[in-house]
C-alpha cells in the first residue's frame, strides 16, 4: 500500500483530501505545519508528499529545502499544493524542490494523475 503524507494547516482541507485519498487504498499520514512535516517524513519516509505551501511554524517551501538536501528523504517525491496560482508561483516551488505542483482548490482527479505518476517514477504500485 503506497503511503502519502498530506502536510496541511486547514482541518477542512485536510480532511476532505485525507478521505478521498483513503478511499482510493492509499494510507495517509497527516502533518499540521511544516516542522511536523519534516519529522514524519524522515520517521516514516512516505512515498510521497502533498506539501501544503502556506504552512505555520515552517512553510512549505522551507520544510521542501530541508526534505531534498537529506539523503533519508531527497527522493521522496512532494506536490506542492497552494492557492497562489501564478506561474511564478509554480517556479518557486519547483525551485525549493518540489517535483510537481498543484493549485487548490484541488481539482481531485488531475491531482491523482500526478500521485500515480510519481508514484510509478518510484515503481510504488497505486492501488486499483
Amino acid at each position: 500500500m503506497a503511503t502519502i503524507l498530506l502536510v496541511e494547516d486547514n482541518e477542512m482541507n485536510r480532511d476532505m483530501l485525507s478521505r478521498r485519498l483513503e478511499r482510493r487504498g492509499l494510507k495517509v499520514l497527516i502533518a499540521v505545519d511544516g516542522a511536523e512535516g519534516i519529522m514524519k517524513a524522515k520517521k516514516d519516509l512516505p512515498d510521497l508528499i502533498l506539501m501544503d505551501m502556506s504552512l505555520p511554524v515552517v512553510d512549505g517551501w522551507e520544510a521542501t529545502k530541508q526534505l531534498k538536501a537529506l539523503p533519508e528523504t531527497y527522493q521522496i517525491p512532494i506536490i506542492a499544493l497552494t492557492a497562489h496560482a501564478m506561474p511564478e508561483d509554480e517556479q518557486r516551488a519547483r525551485q525549493s524542490g518540489c517535483d510537481d505542483f498543484d493549485t487548490k482548490p484541488v481539482e481531485f482527479s488531475r491531482l491523482l494523475d500526478k500521485i500515480k505518476a510519481l508514484l510509478e517514477t518510484r515503481k510504488v504500485a497505486f492501488p486499483g
